[in-house]
């Protein structure tokens, strides 16, 4: 992972950040307010020999005394030091549990010793830990008096009593809540980052990279508003997402295909918007003057004919089967060079009607008498449709809605078209975000040629949807026709339908 994709991560997940380090900085708070006040105290106890009167003999009365240091460090937290400590004080405690709040430690290279004490109360803490000193020095001179001797050869000395403080030393709030704050704030990176790892759905042009070698065509940002009005050429020609589709258009045009220009729009799941994609993209391409051929293959759920608003019982099927003709039934949608061919009744066997030579013919006598041919198809996980008629066509649209397929998902519906042996002309991803951490991903100048997501301006005002929509529907119905008025172009189909 690079940087940028840190960055993206962080983000993206920033609420999830931002709550772990409240939380963190909440809990150490607690724990904070929940602990009992701890008053530390201090006394420092003095080491010295107390043997010779000469120079040497002070040296070596020096050497021994600190040779004993650690021993007498160690002597403070036993029984032999405490229990007096705690007759004197009358202290509600065993030898274990005060040696728990205290501590002795020596300076490096000196013979002092350091006896600490922590307490609720900050005038008994000063107590014990002066009492300790005392009882140190006592038992030291019990203990390390030789024998037919009357005094030990080591004296201590409390050269400095302990004193009562009322500045608690624990808890240490500022402490606490520095800890909680950084330990939450790891906590909501490491989730983050789990997350983004975790996370198998395709958000990035890197994702479909990794699977593919295919172009990337087209970046359609999300509209919200999609559903309302499919049609956004015909809505809103003006919003970013039109221009995504009339980008879409020109990347197409520019694709090398062998075999002509008649695609098969395709998808891994259903609900990634590769309806709305083809009649745009139809649309579109229709604007430039191109004569566009649109089939609505999917004969399981067809949705091309309610979105444009045209009669789709007689269709593509009645075609295969026999019962109609090519001319009879191809309608032309709009004041553009669009035709377009609906589903018809839907039939019990949608593969092997898409996979049958009458199919094959349609597609290459429509491919002859039109610039682009697309075929809406069905998705490819669900239904072997689309890679069964894929093969008929130049190549595969691959439409991947972003942040809502996976790449198991797409990486297996490459595998269904490359195992018919067909060849994917390009990937669109839809459902593009224009805000958030994804979006910056998207933009002018994308490598493949893409052309993203950009917050433009419109140059008029979009129109409501209400309106957008009596607006759309008035200039179907006005101008959507069947094309009974054959031309030799119509009769063309049928006679490569039916060759004498």
């Amino acid at each position: 992972m690079e940087l940028s994709d840190y960055i993206r991560i962080l983000r993206k997940n920033w609420l999830v950040i931002v709550v772990a380090t409240l939380i963190g900085l909440a809990a150490a708070a607690g724990y904070s307010l929940t602990r009992t006040p701890l008053y530390e105290s201090q006394a420092v106890v003095f080491v010295q020999s107390q043997a010779g009167s000469t120079v040497s003999e002070l040296q070596l009365g020096s050497t021994f005394a600190q040779s004993r240091i650690t021993t007498y460090v160690t002597l403070v937290r036993e029984p032999v030091v405490m229990n007096p400590v705690i007759n004197q004080l009358g202290l509600d405690t065993s030898a274990d549990e005060l040696a728990e709040s205290v501590t002795s430690n020596s300076p490096l290279n000196s013979t002092l010793i350091e006896i600490t004490v922590q307490d609720p109360d900050p005038v008994q803490a000063a107590d014990i830990a002066n009492a300790l000193g005392a009882s140190l020095a006592a038992a030291v001179e019990r203990i390390d008096t030789p024998v037919g001797q009357d005094a030990s050869p080591i004296k201590l000395t409390r050269v400095r009593d302990a004193l009562a403080s009322f500045t608690p030393v624990s808890p240490n709030v500022p402490l606490n809540l520095a800890l909680g704050v950084l330990v939450g704030l790891a906590l909501g990176v490491g989730i983050a980052v789990l997350r983004s790892v975790l996370d198998n759905r395709v958000r990035t042009p890197r994702d479909v990279e990794t699977l593919t070698d295919r172009p990337l065509i087209g970046a359609i940002p999300h509209d919200p508003k999609a559903k309302d009005r499919p049609l956004i050429l015909q809505a809103d020609p003006h919003s970013p997402r039109s221009e995504a589709f009339r980008a879409l258009r020109t990347n197409l045009q520019f694709l090398e295909m062998d075999g002509g220009h008649t695609f098969v729009v395709t998808s891994s799941i259903p609900s990634e918007g590769k309806s709305t994609t083809t009649l745009n993209l139809a649309i579109a391409l229709a604007d430039t003057g191109k004569r566009v051929a649109l089939l609505d293959t999917d004969l399981r759920k067809p949705k091309v004919a309610d979105y444009l608003g045209i009669e789709g019982g007689t269709g593509l099927t009645d075609v295969l089967i026999g019962r109609a003709r090519v001319a009879d039934v191809l309608l032309q949608w709009g004041n553009r060079s669009l035709y377009v061919l609906p589903a018809g009744k839907i039939p019990p066997n949608p593969s092997e009607l898409l996979g049958s030579d009458r199919m094959h013919k349609l597609l290459d006598a429509l491919g002859k008498e039109f610039d682009v041919v697309l075929c809406d198809a069905p998705p490819l996980l669900p239904v072997t449709d689309a890679a069964v008629l894929s093969r008929s066509t130049s190549g595969a649209i691959m439409v991947v809605a972003v942040g809502k397929t996976t790449t198991h998902q797409l990486e297996g519906a490459l595998d269904a078209l490359e195992t018919v042996g067909s060849k994917v002309a390009g990937v669109v991803l839809t459902m593009v975000p224009t805000k958030g951490a994804d979006a910056y991903t998207y933009g002018y100048g994308y490598g493949y040629g893409g052309y993203g997501v950009y917050n433009a301006t419109p140059k008029k005002p979009a129109k409501s949807p209400k309106r957008a929509k009596r607006s759309a529907a008035a200039a179907d119905s006005a101008n959507v026709r069947r094309s009974g008025q054959q031309d030799a172009r119509s009769s063309t189909f049928d006679d490569l339908l039916n060759p004498r």
